[in-house]
């Protein structure tokens, strides 16, 4: 078999959380076939007691537990990384379409999973981590938030969706939201499909989609229809 054309690489606590829901559907398939590997690292192996002992008191004083920097350092460094490793934490920037197009561009990701309070700093200082946040929650761990990374990767590596036309036509392409679907049964429970969808006329179907994808855009995400009309008024100019 040949090498995959992408690689993720997680370091977490909880090592039996993959692949998961990422050995199902498109991304399990894919893993099986080769397109794409994932190793999970025990951060654990990488503690230097008996007692496996990853997290410690914060210093200050403070409600919970914090994830040690020479452990979680160790454990980075054993995993040789190419690209600069991901720490998943609501303190990150937040993920959008375009930085995931560009991970999935490279060779391979490395992602580590804080638990408990976090990570020590220091880590994060000295080893120059990029910081992600997969939203404004805040989740037990940091596993849930990789996955939903490492799925979003995985779509956009080539032979995975069959069809390139899909991809171009999802949300947060040309910062709009996706357009509305409709398939069979034409009626439901006296809800009709729009009729033009049902015309053939694939011009005016196209600017239907086009125009209903402003409107959703438009009322759900001001901040995506500022960018957009920004972005469209300067290929005007």
């Amino acid at each position: 078999m040949s090498s995959p054309l992408w690689t993720a690489k997680v370091l977490t606590l909880f090592p039996e959380m993959f692949p998961g829901p990422l050995g199902y559907s498109l991304a399990g398939k894919a893993l099986d076939q080769g397109l794409w590997a994932l190793e999970a690292t025990d951060i654990r192996d990488f503690a230097d007691d008996k007692h496996a002992t990853v997290d410690d008191a914060p210093f200050g004083g403070g409600a919970g537990m914090v994830m040690r920097a020479d452990v979680v350092a160790r454990a980075l460094e054993a995993v040789q990384s190419k690209t600069r490793p991901i720490y998943l934490t609501p303190r990150g920037r937040r993920l959008d379409q375009e930085r995931v197009r560009g991970l999935a561009a490279e060779a391979e990701i490395t992602v580590l999973c804080g638990r408990f309070e976090g990570i020590d700093e220091r880590v994060l200082d000295v080893l120059d981590l990029e910081q992600i946040s997969i939203g404004d929650f805040v989740l037990s761990g940091g596993e849930p938030a990789a996955v939903s990374l490492i799925d979003a990767c995985v779509r956009l590596i080539p032979g995975v969706i069959g069809q390139d036309k899909s991809l171009s036509e999802e949300s947060f392409e040309e910062d709009l939201l996706e357009y509305p679907h409709y398939t069979r049964p034409v009626d439901w429970q006296g809800n009709k499909v729009p009729e033009l969808l049902l015309s053939g006329h694939h011009e005016k179907i196209k600017n239907w989609r086009r125009e209903a994808a402003e409107k959703i855009t438009q009322e759900r995400r001001p901040d995506l229809w500022n960018r957009y009309q920004e972005r469209h008024m300067a290929i005007k100019e």
